[in-house]
């Protein structure tokens, strides 16, 4: 597939082989962490021109936008590539819970270790 990703921005992305980045989502004003996705150039491409965030389910191997089929979207504030340019953080105006389980955040399953 070919994507429509501004070649500007895809020349900056390191992907892994199977050409995708992965995207840390975040409550745009309090700063909690909601979830880890998955984005390929076309991904980032959907995400930047819809303003809803837009991932790579390996899995299911297809495009799904966040909240499409659970009513939960992801209205996207601002997306920043980090300085190794193998990282995306997407600052999202979360509607509903992000996990897929109910909660909030994907990160609500307690602390590990000491």
């Amino acid at each position: 597939m070919t994507s429509s990703l501004d070649p500007a921005i895809a020349d900056r992305l390191k992907r892994t082989p199977d050409g995708l980045v992965p995207a840390i989502v975040q409550q745009h004003d309090t700063g909690e962490v909601l979830m880890l996705a998955w984005m390929d150039d076309e991904a980032l491409h959907r995400t930047l021109t819809t303003g809803r965030a837009t991932y790579w389910s390996r899995s299911r191997q297809e495009y799904w936008v966040k909240g499409e089929t659970s009513g939960n979207p992801q209205l996207v504030e601002e997306v920043r590539l980090d300085c190794d340019g193998d990282t995306l953080l997407v600052k999202v105006d979360q509607v509903g819970v992000a996990c897929h389980t109910g909660a909030r955040t994907c990160f609500d399953d307690g602390v590990l270790g000491a």
